[in-house]
Formats: C-alpha cells, structure tokens, sequence
C-alpha cells in the first residue's frame, strides 16, 4: 500500500541496518547521481573531459594544460564558428595588449602535437584573419 501511494521502498520490521543504509545509499545514488558530476563536451567522437582536463577520443586520451583545456574549451562551445585570436587571449590571459603574439601560435602548436599524438591530426583548423575553430568530420 505504501508503494501504491508513492513511496519508494519499504523496509520490513525488525529491520538489519546494513540493509537500510543499503537501501538510503541507493536512493541518494540515484536522486543525485554522485558519478556523473562533469559536463563532457562531445564534438564527434572527440569527448573533452574539463573536470578531468582530460581529452578521449578512439579509446586514446591525452592530458592538458590549464591553457590547452581553456583553448578547447571555447573551441567546443563555439563549434560551428571561428574563434578569434583575440577572443581566445582574452579568456587565456584576460588581456592580449601584454601578450606576444607569438605566445597563442606555441599554445596551438602544442596542442596540435599532443593531437596528432591520438590520431587527430587536422581537429583544429586555422583560418587567416578569422581564427580557430575545430574539425568535426574527423577521418
């Protein structure tokens, strides 16, 4: 009758406790589903893991710097577009006008190493005056 009326479960009396704390450990596992607590970002079959600054793709993953993950960061959040050299400073840096320009060119170059490392060799795509953006149709 209990269940009937909305309840989710019943513990029969007398009761042994590890059951009910079996029984309370289940319920907060699925009211607040600790395990899935990052946000993945999925571009293909490329997973981008910020809780983990970790990046998966084809059973391969790779570490990134606090940079690297900002970088792809906003690349996977502005997918369909070019993302500007100035933007991408302004979210590494806060503020392009004391950064070398060169320094954004080494970032990707690295990142493009550590990329091509797992077999996404052309992920991120440079174009001339408009910026990065990242390469879905991976083959």
């Amino acid at each position: 009758m209990a269940i009937q009326m909305g309840g989710d479960d019943y513990i029969q009396k007398p009761f042994d406790l590890t059951v009910a704390l079996a029984k309370i450990q289940a319920l907060l596992r699925r009211t607040y589903d600790f395990n899935d607590t990052d946000n993945y970002l999925l571009v293909g079959e490329v997973v981008l893991k910020p809780g983990e600054s970790k990046l998966l793709f084809q059973d391969e993953e790779i570490d990134l710097t606090r940079n690297e993950l900002k970088v792809l960061e906003l690349l996977f959040q502005q997918k369909k577009t070019f993302v500007s050299r100035e933007e991408i400073m302004v979210r590494l840096w806060e503020d392009e006008s004391f950064i070398d320009d060169n320094t954004l060119a080494v970032l990707i170059a690295r990142l493009r190493k550590k990329l091509n490392q797992i077999g996404l060799e052309h992920f991120i795509v440079t174009k001339k005056g408009l910026g990065y953006s990242i390469q879905e149709d991976e083959s």
